[in-house]
């Protein structure tokens, strides 16, 4: 065999093997069950990875600082009711094999190639490079805390070594955006912090800042303290699934097979069999994943309410780790402080094992919309991942050392991420409407809650939006 011949032959198994294209060979026929379904998820995984990090290490606990246990409810309600948006723009990509970008440039009007929906993608793109850079800087905080490479730790040499660690580790790790290695990891991490952010939140009462059952029962009365609007808008749009999230789960459904395993639409009645077979794994998937990001949401909200809400300390800068870990060594001892900081780097850590092959992926989307590159070619598709595999480390590192507030830039990301949620519900209606097969509709139950989850989405952008131009 010729080596032009052995290059075509390469090339044939990876387009055979590419998620993104779907053939009759790659129809699989769908689980039945959760014990069989079991190990067909994990895109949830990657997806609770994503949420339990910076915007419930860093701004759950701030807003627990500053409103105590009343929003508890919000916490709850706020993860909950937008998972009927994540799961219907799931179920378009499912049956479609197409990712969240290449849907939302079918939405008009267009500004040359691109949709206005698009366009609003990248301008909170620029900005999530101000939250993402606070990942960094949190996660490089916490472990240069733990181990100091110079006499302030939380400054100068130390900060800026484990940020250049932990960029160029981030690289290291991922360069290869194997689906499967990700999807590990991800799990692997999810089960630690789990284990010790719920653990946390559990051993408070036998702290000086113990909570009572009476605290958590008055957190669910779905009261709103005078003066504390504002706090629960922000809480809505930054806990549970972001607008970045609600994107980048359309890939890793397709990347883990459910769109290649339904195959292409031929209007027969044993692809609705199988498309919906397959939905409903999706449905699994997102129920689980909502299940470990509401308790790791919860826990850290608890953390703020029960230990700074009562010293009426809202820590701003890079005073919420050190304030959290002293808490717990002052009153736990040493090795209660350093499992805060354990768990802080895993929360973390696991937001940017996620984040990175995530926005790689949905920049690359982006571009193949604009014509750079061909986004069904694998190949091309893959190197340019690779190429802002590392990319964006360096950015975000670089961010962080220009500015150092991980609260400040977790926030800004929070309000563009806000105002993109609007957006994305104009688009799920969209393609709902216009290329969603009506046989796989969910039921009575879930349209409705996905009528009351774009309703509150739509709300919260336009407050977000007012709120951004002072107008509110």
């Amino acid at each position: 065999m010729s080596v032009s011949a052995e290059a075509i032959a390469r090339r044939e198994a990876i387009d055979q093997e590419d998620p993104y294209r779907l053939t009759k060979e790659g129809i699989m026929e769908p689980p039945v069950g959760w014990r069989h379904s079991l190990k067909h998820l994990g895109p949830g995984l990657i997806l609770s990875a994503s949420i339990v990090g910076s915007g419930e290490l860093i701004v759950t606990t701030t807003l627990g600082a500053t409103v105590g246990f009343a929003l508890l409810w919000m916490v709850i309600f706020s993860t909950f009711v937008k998972v009927a948006v994540q799961i219907e723009l799931a179920r378009w990509c499912i049956s479609t094999g197409q990712p969240a970008l290449t849907g939302y440039n079918k939405v008009g009007p267009h500004i040359g190639r691109l949709s206005w929906i698009n366009l609003l993608w990248a301008l909170m793109a620029l900005s999530k490079v101000l939250q993402m850079g606070g990942v960094v800087g949190g996660t490089a905080l916490a472990l240069s805390i733990m181990f100091p490479l110079g006499d302030n730790p939380v400054a100068g040499i130390s900060l800026m070594i484990w940020t250049v660690i932990v960029t160029l580790g981030s690289i290291a790790l991922l360069y290869s955006n194997k689906y499967s290695r990700i999807e590990r990891g991800a799990g692997i991490l999810v089960v630690i912090f789990s284990f010790i952010t719920i653990g946390i939140a559990l051993g408070l009462p036998f702290t000086p800042y113990a909570y009572s059952l009476d605290d958590l029962a008055g957190g669910l009365s779905l009261a709103i303290p005078a003066g504390a609007i504002g706090v629960a808008i922000a809480m809505f749009g930054i806990t549970g699934v972001g607008a970045d999230e609600l994107t980048f789960y359309t890939y890793w459904c397709i990347e883990k097979g459910y769109a290649r395993y339904v195959g292409p639409n031929d209007g027969s009645e044993a692809w609705q069999r199988r498309a919906k077979g397959w939905i409903s794994v999706m449905y699994k998937d997102a129920f689980l994943s909502w299940i470990i990001y509401t308790f790791g949401t919860i826990a850290f909200f608890v953390m703020g309410a029960a230990v700074l809400h009562p010293q009426g300390v809202v820590p701003q800068g890079n005073e919420m780790i050190t304030s959290l870990s002293r808490m717990y060594t002052d009153t736990l001892g040493e090795w209660a402080g350093t499992m805060f900081l354990v768990g802080a780097v895993v929360v973390l850590g696991s937001t940017l094992w996620a984040a990175v092959p995530s926005w790689s992926r949905m920049y690359v989307n982006l571009l193949a919309e604009m014509g750079v590159l061909n986004w069904q070619d694998p190949v091309a598709r893959l190197r340019w991942i690779r190429i802002f595999t590392i990319g964006l480390p360096l950015i975000w590192g670089t961010a962080y050392l220009f500015i150092r507030s991980p609260v400040l830039m977790v926030q800004i990301g929070g309000i563009a991420t806000g105002i993109f949620l609007l957006a994305v519900v104009v688009a799920v209606w969209h393609l709902r409407r216009r290329e969603t097969d009506p046989r796989l509709y969910g039921g009575g139950v879930f349209n409705a809650l996905l009528v009351v989850s774009s309703i509150a989405i739509v709300l919260l952008g336009v407050y977000t939006g007012l709120s951004a131009l002072k107008l509110v």
